[in-house]
């Protein structure tokens, strides 16, 4: 999806400003949101990538004046809405107006310790590799309407493979529930040449994960 979350390589936002000795949490709604959306996720209601999905259809003006949980909150709301968890009346009211939809599991107090944990999201490969290590490729030039983690800026640049991942869950499927479809995973290299043209720093190199469906032979 071609959105104003895909950032990288864009100007106009100037510097990344570091905020000295950041808190975790400016204000204890974000950690709710926070637990929230991880209990969201642990229960089966969406997955990860639906909810970087959810976020990036916000409309550009929100999603720019919208702090980092705020997003995550509206993305929340909006998973919630459309897979039928609750109605936007709900949440207008603040309180349930019909009985509730059932969720895949249950969380407990038991599972505080798995919430919290980063999921595994390999997978046994369903086919050999295309590419190996020293390998260039060119990044497709694709503009998919829906989810997926090809930024737009590499789109159509040449790389190098510098690493091999192994096999992992393919985000632009499992975003639109269209199932897992393991996919192998590399780190590609970019000069900063070849992203930003012969002005560029020489001594700059760029490094982004893309799953192999992104990727053609050079």
């Amino acid at each position: 999806m071609n959105g104003v979350h895909d950032m990288g390589g864009m100007d106009g936002f100037g510097k990344v400003q570091p905020e000295p000795n950041e808190p975790v949490f400016h204000a204890p709604w974000e950690g709710r949101v926070l637990a929230l959306q991880r209990a969201m996720n642990f229960c089966g209601a969406y997955n990860i990538d639906m909810s970087r999905a959810a976020q990036e259809t916000l409309p550009p003006p929100v999603y720019l004046r919208a702090d980092y949980y705020s997003r995550w909150a509206m993305g929340i709301e909006r998973n919630v809405v459309a897979r039928g968890y609750a109605g936007a009346d709900e949440l207008a009211a603040g309180h349930a107006l019909r009985p509730g939809m059932p969720i895949k599991r249950k969380l407990t107090p038991a599972d505080l310790d798995k919430v919290m944990t980063r999921g595994c999201y390999t997978r046994p490969a369903q086919a050999p590799a295309r590419f190996k290590l020293g390998d260039r490729v060119r990044m497709k030039n694709i503009h998919p309407k829906t989810h997926t983690r090809l930024p737009r800026y590499v789109r159509g640049h040449l790389g190098e493979i510098v690493h091999v991942h192994g096999c992992h869950v393919f985000p632009d499927t499992v975003a639109v529930d269209q199932g897992e479809n393991p996919q192998w995973l590399y780190t590609v290299r970019f000069t900063s040449e070849e992203l930003w043209g012969p002005d560029a720093d020489p001594t700059v190199k760029i490094s982004v994960e893309a799953f192999e469906p992104y990727l053609d032979a050079a």
